[in-house]
């Protein structure tokens, strides 16, 4: 059974850093994509950033420039975050995508205030 857990939340000052990642257990056989995602309060649940197994990333209008996703090793992604800004505070979810299914983790909250 696959789980993906997260780490590194917490709070920032705007304009600080934090740095998330998420490792996954199980059979990653059939993984395909790893992705962060991201709910504020009354909001949507909307995509961060993603990363395919073959590098490729995808980013957030709203986080290009600032965010970088990497694949650190077959298990792991992190999101590096730069310049947070106070509307960057939300529950931060991992995803991983696989071929016939996709699994989440539980969240890390980050919260950006002075």
């Amino acid at each position: 059974q696959v789980q993906l857990v997260e780490s590194g939340g917490g709070s920032a000052q705007p304009g600080g850093s934090l740095r998330l990642s998420c490792s996954v257990s199980g059979s990653i056989f059939s993984l395909r994509a790893m992705g962060w995602y991201r709910q504020a309060p009354g909001k949507q649940r909307e995509l961060v950033a993603s990363i395919t197994i073959g590098g490729m990333t995808n980013y957030a209008d709203s986080v290009k420039g600032r965010f970088t996703i990497a694949r650190d090793n077959t298990r792991q992604v992190s999101l590096q975050m730069n310049n947070l800004k106070p509307e960057d505070s939300a529950v931060y979810y991992c995803k991983a995508n696989f071929i016939a299914r996709e699994s989440w983790g539980q969240g890390t909250q980050v919260t950006v205030s002075s």
